[in-house]
Order: C-alpha cells, then structure tokens, then sequence
C-alpha cells in the first residue's frame, strides 16, 4: 500500500462518469490521527498527525459558541450565551473561528489533493468519519478561504463505522422515488404542554406556512398517522407501534420533534406519543415512554428482538440527534437507522433552536424568518432527491452566501451548519 504519493494520484483513472470521494477518519489518541484513501485508489493510504495543542483552543472555542448546554448550564442560559453572545450570530466572529477551525483541523495533504480536483473542474465529496471531540464541527461552513467554506469546493457526508454499515444483518431499504413518506411532526408527548421543555418545537403552524405547502406536496404519499381527518402537526397518535408499521412500507421518514442524550449512544431516544405503557427499554419520563435507539436496532419489545426496517431515506430534525458520533462507540439514532436500512439519515450536531428561540434570543432578530422551517423544508427537498447529500449541501452553500453577504443571524450556521447527512 502506497502511503505518501505524489498529490496527483488523485487524478488517475477519473473518466467524468463518477464524483471521486474520500473517506477521511479521525481518531484521538492524545493526538488527533487523520488517515485518508479515495474510493477510486483504494490502494493508497494517506495520514496525517495533528497534535493536540494546536487543535484544543479551537475545540475549545467551538464548543462555548454551540447552542448545546455545557456541564451545570440550563437551556435558556446555554441559548443566551450562543445566541446573544456568541460568535455564531455574529459575522466576524464567526468568521474568525470557521478560519481557525479549518487551519487548526484541515489536514494539509488532503487540501492539496482536493485543489488537484478543483483545477480540473472536479467537485469531490467527503465522506467524513469523526473522532468525539470533532463530533460538532460544522465541516461544510469550515472557512479556507475569502467567501468560501468546504461546501463551496467538495460534498460532504458523514461516514458510518464499517462495524455498522457492512454488518451482514444490514439490508438497504430500496428507494422509490413515488414511495410513500412515514412522518412525525411536532409530535405531542404525554404529559407535557406545548410551552414545557417537551412540548412544541414548531409552535402554532399558520394555514399559510410553508410547512404546511410541504406536507400538501406529497399528496396521497403522506403517511401521517391512523387518523385520516387529524391535522399533520402536534398529532397524539403517532406511537411507536404506529410507526413500526408506517415505516415497515415508507419510503422515506421525516421526523421534527424532540431528542434526548443518555450516558451511552444506544439510549439516545426519540420521543412520540407515547404513554408509558407501551413496550420499550427506556424507563418512563411521567406519562411518557421515549424510544430508544436500542428499540429501534433490536425491536421495541425486549421480550421479542426483532429490528425495525427503516426507509432508505431518514430525517432526525431535533436537538442533537445525530450526537452520538460524540461517543467512543457511536450507535445511536442514526447507526440504528443505517443497521435497519437506511442509506441517508440526516440530523443534527447540536441543540437545534427553534424559529421562537432566534426571535427571543438573537439580538434583533427579524421576526418573520423562520430559519427552522426553512431547514425542514431544505432537507425534505434533499430527501426527494436522487442525490440527498448534494442538494442538502447545495442549500448549505447557498445560506453561507447569504450570511457572509448580510450578516443576518437567519443565515447563520447556528442551524445550516447543524445539519449533517450520514451516508452508508
């Protein structure tokens, strides 16, 4: 195996008939190891050594500008110091550390390889497999040069453990692009009101929203629930035995609602309408049972393991919902949705703030925007796609122009650079 070619060999055998990708892996050890190999030269190996010093401030920067609450920190507080205080609803500062994460983390071999690319014409795509400290970093909006972020040069995706995307168990959902589309929209959860920490992420949704546009889009391809006649949205009918079999035929899922972390991946749960006398792994939260990733991989009875079959095509839109990458064995909601059939699940790397959280919190917000619905209604575009990654990004690089040229906090990456699409 070659392991320090000329930078070139990423050209050789290119023939315009395929996007050449590279799956870069991260791995801490003290240092951060970067190792890295194109799918069309798999025979060279490339690495790269980063040493921890020069990486800690950036991390550490990183995470106090995340909306995500820090150790002893409530929601609102965590809100308040990103949101009203922090770089990433401010132009500069912003660009500040997106400039300092990118020299800090982007390993060099790699940029001249993808620039070999790009004097070619080439777009590439990264399939990136991150380490826990850089479970949060928003690659796409890395700023390597004047006006321009990773997503304006190369795709970019998350890969899965080869552990969990080449399991033999694992059977790809074949996709249809006239499927049915399985959903749980701002879902009502038993015991809590609409304004408790469980209750409405989207808020009252008005007749004249484009999330309603969306969801009349699809047609006699929605699958909302039992009932026929309820609205789409805060529906109390979307349990877990519901979607069992609303998935078992989908062929895609979007869900929007609430996801919470646990001590370990495989308890990262989603949260329907459950009561607490249905059947799961996860103890009762009051009236309320969540389903857990666990549910999901091995079947929600434990006594009966019997894995759900996911849609090809997943949406977790909830606060942190693809966190588990921040684990030393990540495989929670979204390993679960890869290891039942799903080959894109995109979620989130960070507490997602609602459309009512930017208007409160944001320091002279425009209160019309709706930054949150309009990334619902981005990734449900992407998701109807042949290509759910590149059209996501499309529309990541798309809001970065619009920041960087106005510099107003609905266009910041505090909700584009959330999103990130696992591909396996």
């Amino acid at each position: 195996m070659v392991m320090n070619p000329d930078p070139s060999y990423v050209l050789d055998g290119l023939d315009g008939t395929f996007q050449p990708t590279v799956q870069l892996k991260i791995v801490e050890a003290g240092d951060l190891f970067m190792s890295w190999r194109w799918e069309h030269q798999l025979t060279t190996m490339r690495a790269f050594v980063i040493p921890w010093q020069s990486v800690h401030e950036a991390l550490h920067e990183l995470l106090h500008a995340l909306p995500s609450p820090l150790e002893g920190e409530s929601v609102e507080e965590a809100l308040t110091r990103s949101l009203t205080h922090g770089p990433l609803t401010d132009l500069d500062r912003e660009i500040e550390l997106a400039t300092k994460l990118a020299a800090s983390l982007f390993p060099h071999p790699l940029a001249v390889e993808l620039n070999s690319l790009l004097e070619q014409g080439v777009r590439s795509h990264i399939r990136l497999q991150p380490s826990p400290s850089t479970a949060q970093v928003p690659w796409e909006s890395l700023r390597v040069d004047e006006g321009e972020r990773v997503v304006h040069n190369t795709d970019v995706s998350v890969l899965t453990p080869a552990t969990i995307r080449n399991t033999p168990q694992r059977r790809v959902s074949a996709w249809d692009p006239d499927g049915t589309i399985a959903c749980a929209l701002d879902p009502r959860v038993p015991g809590f009101d609409a304004s408790s920490p469980m209750g409405s992420v989207l808020g009252l949704v008005a007749d004249d929203s484009p999330l309603r546009d969306m969801v009349a889009s699809w047609g006699d391809r929605a699958m909302l629930g039992p009932s026929h006649d309820a609205d789409a949205f805060r529906r109390d009918d979307v349990t877990r035995d519901e979607l069992h079999s609303m998935l078992a035929e989908a062929s895609r899922f979007l869900y929007v609602g609430h996801v919470t972390t646990s001590e370990y991946s495989l308890d990262a749960r989603l949260h329907l309408s459950c009561p607490a006398t249905a059947p799961g792994r996860a103890a009762p939260v009051g009236a309320h049972r969540p389903l857990t990733a666990a549910d999901i991989a091995l079947g929600h009875d434990p006594q009966q393991l019997a894995a759900w079959r996911m849609p090809n095509r997943v949406a977790l839109i909830a606060c942190e919902s693809g966190g588990e990458t921040r684990f030393a064995e990540p495989a929670g909601l979204v390993a679960a949705a890869i290891h039942s059939g799903a080959q894109y699940v995109t979620a989130t790397r960070w507490t997602l703030p609602t459309d009512h959280g930017i208007h409160r919190f944001v320091t002279n917000a425009d209160q019309s925007a709706r930054p949150l619905s309009d990334a619902i209604i981005a990734v449900d575009e992407a998701h109807e796609a042949d290509r759910p990654v590149a059209v996501l990004n499309h529309w990541q690089r798309e809001q970065a122009d619009r920041w960087e040229a106005t510099g107003l906090a609905v266009y910041s990456p505090v909700i584009w650079g959330s999103l990130a699409t696992t591909y396996g």
